[in-house]
């Protein structure tokens, strides 16, 4: 009940974004169902369900991302101080959030179900002149068990990834034992902390451990604001770790492509060209290391950005990428996969003069892998512009002109581009160089 009045209460950007979740479910969804159709007209030829059972997966993956960028950015799930009193701590908002992910994938999940069985001539007459007959099989019962379990994969699989990412953490430093009463235990006093006091009255750890600080007077809070270190964009003191890890996956699965373009091909689904099983094992690896070296990618900008005597434009412009290296740099790693894999598919299917069309499917397929990661890098700005907004605010009260922060966004922007356009390029031709020779 809280979270449909969560829901209902939300402002209409975040009504967009869940209705954008909505549709991305709807048509992985229908994807699943298809699947389905398809293994029940084709009951001789499992090997075929289970490749197009395989192929929805990419869809069902960059529908999870991008449910879970937008249950980052919903602020109706945010921590605030004075919440936990009322029973919403961390974990009461992590469940809210989790079932208002779930609500969206189920809306979606109901739209698949209901199309699916329209295109089949269930609740009407076949449209179409039965031009899906060839995976809908309108001629077969529809097994209600099997559609409820492939229609309830995003919403769980959705559902569990944000209740996972957005459980509650302990960040207090290693040492520190955790108490629930008056005394720790060992036996030694624990001052009772307040939600949100830190925030309020910018207490230190040591005041929180029952130490009288010098600087919590009313005198300090009556001050005015200032620009600094809590203002000021954190600079990280150690790049993200996972840019090695990254570039051995994504040279793993170049090194997998080449070796399963010199095998027999297999036919893909939808009409694209086709290619050897492990070739998709490939592709996927190479996705995944895109993704795990973007935020290294990300910081290696923001550093160069500061390099060679930068100025306050440049030092600006580098210090929040470097700070925002994380929160935006796996959606660049996405993209950077997604435009690389499109690209190898388009070249391939440009080179082939025996392939037949792209089918419905793939292309409804692509158009969801491709709108998800789009949709999830957006997002994922979105939440760094929120995240920077003190930031922001304490520069403008500086006397910052305008001017000059949109300037640094475009330099960041323009520096993100510089680096990931010509590994996108270079990524997508390694990709497609073992199948087209």
């Amino acid at each position: 009940m809280l979270a449909l009045r969560l829901t209902r209460g939300a402002h209409p950007a975040v009504h967009l974004r869940r209705l954008l979740v909505s549709t991305a479910a709807a048509g992985t969804g229908f994807l699943l169902l298809c699947t389905l159709g398809y293994a029940m007209a084709h009951q001789d030829d499992p090997r075929g369900s289970l490749l197009r059972l395989a192929w929805c997966l990419t869809p069902l993956a960059a529908t999870v991302h991008f449910a879970l960028a937008v249950a980052r950015t919903d602020p109706g799930t945010r921590p605030r101080p004075g919440l936990a009193a009322i029973g919403l701590g961390p974990a009461r908002l992590m469940a809210v959030s989790a079932a208002t992910t779930a609500l969206s994938c189920l809306l979606g999940s109901m739209v698949a179900l209901l199309f699916f069985l329209h295109l089949r001539g269930d609740l009407t007459g076949m449209p179409f002149d039965g031009a899906g007959a060839s995976f809908l099989a309108p001629e077969e019962p529809l097994p209600l068990p099997a559609a409820l379990t492939l229609l309830g994969l995003v919403p769980v699989i959705a559902s569990v990834t944000v209740a996972w990412v957005m459980r509650p953490r302990d960040d207090r430093p290693r040492g520190t034992t955790r108490s629930y009463g008056r005394f720790g235990a060992r036996g030694t006093a624990v001052a009772k902390e307040t939600f949100g006091s830190y925030g309020r009255f910018r207490a230190t750890p040591s005041a929180r451990a029952g130490e009288t600080p010098q600087a919590a007077t009313p005198t300090t809070e009556a001050q005015p604001a200032a620009l600094d270190a809590t203002t000021l964009p954190p600079t990280p003191r150690e790049p993200p770790k996972g840019l090695p890890w990254g570039i051995a996956v994504l040279a793993a699965g170049l090194a997998v492509e080449a070796y399963a373009g010199r095998q027999d091909t297999t036919p893909l689904p939808g009409g694209l060209t086709g290619g050897a099983p492990g070739t998709l094992i490939g592709w996927l690896l190479t996705a995944l290391g895109l993704a795990l070296a973007g935020p290294g990618l990300a910081h290696l900008c923001g550093r160069l950005l500061q390099s060679a005597h930068p100025g306050a434009l440049r030092l600006l412009a580098g210090r929040v990428l470097m700070a925002e290296a994380t929160r935006i740099g796996r959606p660049l790693g996405v993209v950077c996969a997604v435009a690389s894999g499109t690209y190898a598919m388009t070249t391939l299917h440009g080179t082939t003069t025996s392939t037949p069309d792209i089918g419905p499917l793939t292309t409804l397929g692509l158009l969801l892998v491709t709108g998800c990661t789009l949709a999830t890098l957006a997002t994922a700005a979105v939440e760094a512009k929120h995240a920077r907004a003190d930031t922001t605010a304490a520069l403008l009260r500086l006397g910052a002109p305008a001017t000059m922060l949109r300037s640094a966004a475009a330099l960041r922007a323009g520096a993100v581009l510089a680096l990931f356009g010509p590994l996108t390029l270079i990524v997508a031709e390694l990709a497609a160089l073992p199948l087209t020779r």
